[in-house]
């Protein structure tokens, strides 16, 4: 009795380049250098490295921010409360861009903003260092650039 040939799988539709060019961005898995890519695709071969990057689902909104300990660019999931390093391993806090407060230079009152759990603020008008949370008499101090 003859067995049934299975069909071939159909191969998956070539990969096209947008209409209108949109890129977007991420950082490669092995040497974390940035990489640019048309959307759509979903992984990146590094052109420095080789390592092939998947590209995170469509819909998944990113973030960035620089690594404390090793000054990496470090990519994440918006949402993330911390992000930790894959390369010094080092848990960075993420904050969302609208973590922010304010307070007025204990020098020249120029109104300054800075993220939540910061220490202390350095205003870039006049170099002077405000600290966060305590009486600016006892803890400010002036650098100079």
């Amino acid at each position: 009795m003859p067995v049934p040939l299975a069909p071939y799988p159909t191969p998956p539709a070539p990969f096209t380049v947008p209409p209108n060019g949109a890129q977007s961005q991420l950082v490669c898995s092995g040497c974390r250098n940035l990489l640019l890519y048309p959307v759509g695709a979903t992984s990146v071969c590094c052109a420095v490295c080789n390592a092939v990057t998947p590209v995170p689902p469509p819909g998944t909104e990113m973030a960035q921010l620089v690594c404390a300990g090793c000054h990496t660019l470090l990519m994440y999931i918006r949402g993330a409360t911390s992000v930790q390093c894959s390369c010094c391993h080092t848990v960075n806090l993420a904050m969302e861009a609208n973590q922010v407060a304010h307070v007025n230079c204990g020098n020249c009152r120029m109104l300054l903003m800075y993220q939540y759990g910061a220490r202390s603020v350095k205003c870039a008008v006049c170099n002077f260092v405000t600290s966060v949370g305590v009486s600016p008499s006892t803890t400010e101090q002036k650098f100079s650039t």
